[in-house]
């Protein structure tokens, strides 16, 4: 047995999105232009604050060369300004700067030694140890060499709290332009995220293509025309709002892709199907001209296939109508709530009378549907002509109705030839036909399941399939049952 049934479509999961990715980016971008700026603050303040001790040295070194060492009261005094002066009687500690850049010392102190030293505690937590360091000159004035201290620690006692309000405010900098950053890319992404919605609206298999909404693409995809079909959008993984529209893009050009070779297939096979009829009344009407006229045989013969041709392509346009007003939407449904058994025993009452060449059975169970009488019936016929069909003659042909949970289902079983398990899935594809061979003699175009599959769609149903070969075919149209109206019953 071979049985066939839509199933829904997977859907994708997100992990990562191109928004935290620029977040990410900026913060880490502030934070390092703040940290920039830090340490340009830093080594401009370290060159002014050696600058200044510079300063203070050659002022003291002026003062010694003049007085000499300055006695306890005035060093006490010149303590109070960070600044000490001592005799070395050992060669003087430091480092000479070497020239040229000695040059832009002070004179009196560019032969100098130069160190810095620590006065804390070794031990004490980092700012407190800025708080002793001592910039330290060593000139020697004459014959005697001074030692001139210059104690940093009054300024790093004030730097230590500048520093700590500049990083506190540069956090909240970081956190606030964070924030709105955040808003920015938001707003930025906003276009991408309304294009992916409308991808993914028009990917959705229960829409139809709104021309409108195509036209909102247009620009977008540009590059990818009726010869490019099979072009997709490749897009790193890591960046989901463009990974979820490229995603969606592609499914809606899969469909469309696969819409517009079924178009040419159907474009294709509508000539193929419409240029035999024309062949053939126009072969019958070129040998009326030649022969026909006086040939009351050739002529009656001529008629009679001219008249069965134009039945037979009319039929097919009027297929062909009401599939393209289907696939336009502009089929309007009119919905009334009646009982599918009455209809089948209309439809097996109506084909007995035409049909005695096979026999018919009816099981019959009430089941209410809301839903448009003549094309619940129009299918109905369908399924039941394609039986009478490819069922030999004196085959029986069975029309039955149900209900099982929430759907009502209308039956045509017959005992035919069967159809091939791998042909099942493709029944219901326009102008197929699972025997051409057998297409001239039982006749139609292979637009009868189409049809019958778009009315039970369109009515929010679905059709089964079960066949097997050489033993016959039950196919089903399954729609949502309805409350039973108070005037309709089975009589």
């Amino acid at each position: 047995m071979s049985e066939s049934k839509a199933a829904p479509e997977p859907t994708g999961r997100v992990r990562y999105s191109i928004a935290k990715k620029l977040n990410s980016r900026m913060f880490l971008r502030l934070v390092g232009v703040f940290i920039s700026i830090d340490i340009i603050l830093c080594l401009i303040t370290g060159a002014a604050l050696i600058y200044s001790s510079e300063i203070k040295a050659e002022a003291a070194a002026k003062l010694l060369t003049a007085s000499g060492i300055p006695d306890t009261e005035s060093a006490g005094w010149l303590r109070m300004t960070g600044i000490e002066t001592a005799v070395l009687i050992d060669e003087p500690p430091g480092i000479k700067i070497p020239k040229p850049f000695s040059y832009m010392l002070p004179k009196i102190t560019q032969d100098a030694k130069r160190s810095i030293t620590v006065t804390s505690d070794l031990n004490a937590p980092f700012l407190e140890k800025l708080e002793g360091l001592t910039y330290v000159v060593c000139p020697v004035l004459g014959s005697t060499a001074y030692q001139i201290s210059v104690s940093l620690g009054p300024f790093f006692h004030i730097f230590r709290y500048v520093l700590a309000v500049l990083l506190i405010y540069e956090f909240l900098a970081v956190l606030a332009r964070m924030r709105k950053d955040r808003r920015i890319i938001r707003r930025t992404l906003d276009p991408i995220s309304e294009l992916t919605r409308a991808a993914q609206s028009l990917n959705a298999v229960s829409k139809q293509l709104d021309p409108e909404k195509m036209a909102a693409l247009a620009g977008k995809l540009e590059g990818i025309n009726a010869s490019r079909l099979d072009t997709r959008i490749q897009v790193d993984d890591t960046q989901d709002e463009l990974k979820n529209l490229a995603r969606a893009i592609n499914g809606m050009l899969d469909r469309i892709n696969e819409s517009y070779r079924a178009q040419v297939r159907f474009v294709s096979d509508a000539s193929h199907e419409l240029r035999t009829p024309i062949s053939v009344i126009q072969g019958y009407a070129n040998l009326l001209d030649r022969w026909g006229k006086n040939d009351e045989k050739t002529l009656q013969e001529s008629i009679i296939a001219i008249k069965d041709e134009a039945a037979n392509m009319k039929d097919l346009v009027e297929q062909l109508l009401f599939l393209a007003r289907g696939d336009n939407d502009t089929i309007m449904l009119q919905t009334e709530t009646f009982n599918l058994a009455e209809l089948a025993r209309e439809v097996y009452a109506e084909t007995k009378m035409i049909d005695a060449s096979h026999e018919f059975d009816i099981r019959l169970a009430d089941a209410f549907v809301s839903a448009d009488r003549a094309l619940i019936k129009q299918a109905a016929r369908i399924l039941v002509d394609n039986a009478v069909k490819y069922t030999n003659s004196g085959g029986l042909i069975t029309l039955s109705t149900e209900v099982e949970g929430e759907n009502a289902k209308l039956k045509v079983t017959d005992n035919g030839i069967g159809i091939s398990p791998d042909i099942v899935p493709r029944i219901f594809d326009r102008f197929y036909r699972a025997d051409e061979s057998r297409a001239r003699a039982t006749g139609g175009a292979g637009l009868g399941l189409s049809i019958a599959k778009w009315i039970t769609s369109r009515h929010g149903g679905f059709m089964e399939v079960l066949s097997r070969e050489g033993l016959g075919t039950r196919i089903s149209i399954v729609l949502p049952k309805t409350e039973k109206a108070a005037d309709l019953s089975v009589r």
